[in-house]
């Protein structure tokens, strides 16, 4: 068996635990250009075959050359994905469905590599005051968007001033606190002044540039509105194409791609519907690359071993969580959160769910970071300490065995999203286990879109949720730990404390890396003794690709990662 482990050649394309369902319905026209496009795929084989017997001799050196792998350039690659998108906006765009499509139709300034190191993309190079207040970037020259028009400094200042506008209505304005202006001083020079330093900026500058030629006279307040969002324009490697709701995206290669024309001619990316369509159209064929469920990984691995697909598999940069709703009673006192989590199994969750791909999670970080604390809090299994720690808070056994306090049952809502097997599984599982304890969970599998809709502000609308959550490139806590985060961000869960935000704001002033690491840890180490999400764990990423798609690398924390550089062998 020839599981690959975060080796160069090889990529995740669908990010395994942040990927979210949506119901979809049949595209016969797809489908009938799908089976065109394999008959004559096959019709050409035939007839190659023909001709290579035909004319042996003269083609000897060019068969050997196919043979040895050399790149090919054209073909199309049809990709499963769970969900469909919400928006092509990046300023704005917060699913994971949405940015990785962005990841293949925008540049960024920088872009983290497989080692979550920062490198340049667009950026040529840059430089950092002294005082750590102003940073001026050289951009390459020649950049065009996918309209041909030239991507230029003027589009860098356009798209970061939308986040420091007074009007952004996105959930990304707390990454540019400090950030008070953005300046084109030429084509290619763009000069970002800050009001204080900030140790995240560089990591926070990983978003898709926007062509001000189209959207700058567009009110921040009107952008999510504008056509923009479902017919983008970026200056990546593929270009928008065609998006069929609950069906497809596609997207095409852009011949004048600044680093070099893509290898592949065009990405299909075939809304499945659930994670067990995936499978199967991956089996069938219609799929060719998509991720495996963890649940699947057994059947992934025989595949693997049968030469049907390529496996890869690599620690996430991300975990999963059950997230609660602390504006509620019921889930307002740490200890009954901690009462909880003791109750929970994670580990048998990860070995019954994910078959063993993952490791329980403890805090709000990777291990992989370099923030992650040696004293993190954990909370083992232990369900007799779980009933007392409830007693402790005050819940009594009511008649019907389910706990009560002040005359509230503990009865509560598990939601998460439609069409995620292992989420839906992991709920029942949860909804088991705290019966347990006396605790009634009622599962509830929702929509993704309506599911957004629900847990956003100002909705709040769930008692507790089941979610993943991929972390960015800087470990700072601020998007989701952050009081102010709570009314337009995604503090979804209200957790708030004084001491928290103080830290929260403190850590990003603070340049030496050593110094603070020390100050996240105590950040990290307080939310975990809080408790407002019981972290499940971090899953592993896994993804079937063709035995003959080159060129790939499974990066832990991006899903379409270099995809000019995919190619094709001759099997």
């Amino acid at each position: 068996m020839k599981v690959k482990k975060k080796v160069l050649g090889l990529s995740t394309v669908v990010l395994a635990t942040s990927i979210f369902a949506v119901a979809c319905g049949g595209d016969d026209n797809l489908e009938e250009a799908m089976q065109e496009e394999r008959n004559d795929a096959e019709e050409n084989n035939n007839n190659a075959d023909a001709g290579e017997e035909a004319d042996n001799d003269t083609n000897e050196n060019e068969g050997n050359e196919e043979a040895s792998g050399e790149a090919q350039d054209g073909g199309d690659l049809t990709i499963g994905i769970v969900s469909d998108p919400v928006q092509f906006l990046p300023t704005h765009s917060s699913d994971t469905a949405s940015g990785d499509i962005e990841d293949i139709v925008f540049n960024q300034l920088v872009r983290i590599d497989e080692e979550i190191e920062i490198q340049p993309e667009l950026a040529v190079d840059w430089e950092e005051s002294e005082d750590g207040l102003t940073y001026t970037f050289e951009i390459h020259e020649g950049v065009t968007f996918h309209d041909g028009e030239p991507l230029t400094a003027d589009d860098v200042a356009f798209t970061f001033n939308i986040f420091i506008d007074e009007d952004y209505t996105g959930p990304r304005g707390g990454y540019f606190r400090a950030l008070e202006e953005v300046e084109a001083l030429d084509e290619t020079t763009v000069e970002f002044r800050l009001s204080e330093p900030d140790a995240r900026f560089l990591g926070n500058l990983g978003f898709g540039i926007m062509p001000e030629h189209i959207l700058g006279d567009v009110p921040a307040t009107e952008l999510e509105e504008h056509d923009f969002t479902r017919d983008p324009v970026g200056s990546g490697p593929f270009e928008f194409d065609t998006w069929e709701d609950g069906q497809y995206v596609q997207l095409t290669a852009y011949e004048d791609y600044w680093e070099g024309a893509p290898h592949l001619d065009r990405l299909t990316l075939s809304i499945v519907g659930d994670q067990n369509a995936m499978m199967a159209q991956i089996e069938g064929g219609d799929i060719e690359m998509g991720v495996v469920p963890a649940t699947d990984f057994s059947t992934a691995e025989r595949w693997d071993e049968e030469g049907l697909v390529t496996l890869s598999s690599t620690l996430g940069y991300q975990y999963n969580y059950m997230g609660y709703n602390t504006r509620l009673d019921m889930f307002s006192d740490k200890e009954t959160r901690q009462a909880l989590t003791h109750a929970i199994d994670r580990q048998t969750i990860i070995d019954q769910v994910g078959q063993g791909q993952g490791e329980v999670a403890h805090g709000p970080v990777s291990p992989l970071s370099w923030a992650y604390p040696d004293s993190m809090p954990e909370f083992e299994y232990d369900p007799d300490l779980a009933r007392e720690l409830l007693e402790e808070a005050g819940w009594e056994e009511g008649g019907d065995g389910i706990l009560e306090r002040d005359g509230e049952r503990f009865s509560f809502t598990l939601k998460t999203n439609s069409g995620n097997q292992i989420r839906e599984d992991i709920a029942v599982i949860i909804q088991s286990m705290l019966n347990e304890v006396g605790v009634e969970v009622d599962v509830e599998y929702v929509e993704w879109g309506a599911f957004l809709d629900q847990i956003y502000p100002p909705n709040w609308d769930f008692d507790a949720i089941i979610l993943g959550w991929a972390l960015g490139t800087d470990p700072d806590p601020r998007a989701i730990w952050h009081t102010e985060e709570i009314e337009q961000g995604q503090n979804y869960t209200g957790f708030s404390r004084d001491d928290v935000d103080e830290l929260i704001d403190e850590n990003v002033l603070i340049v030496d890396q050593d110094e603070r690491a020390e100050a996240l840890h105590e950040i990290f180490e307080i939310i975990a003794e809080e408790q407002p999400y019981t972290f499940l764990y971090y899953p592993n990423d896994l993804v079937a690709i063709p035995t003959n798609l080159e060129g790939f690398i499974h990066h832990p924390r991006l899903s379409y990662y270099k995809p000019h550089e995919w190619y094709f062998t001759a099997e």
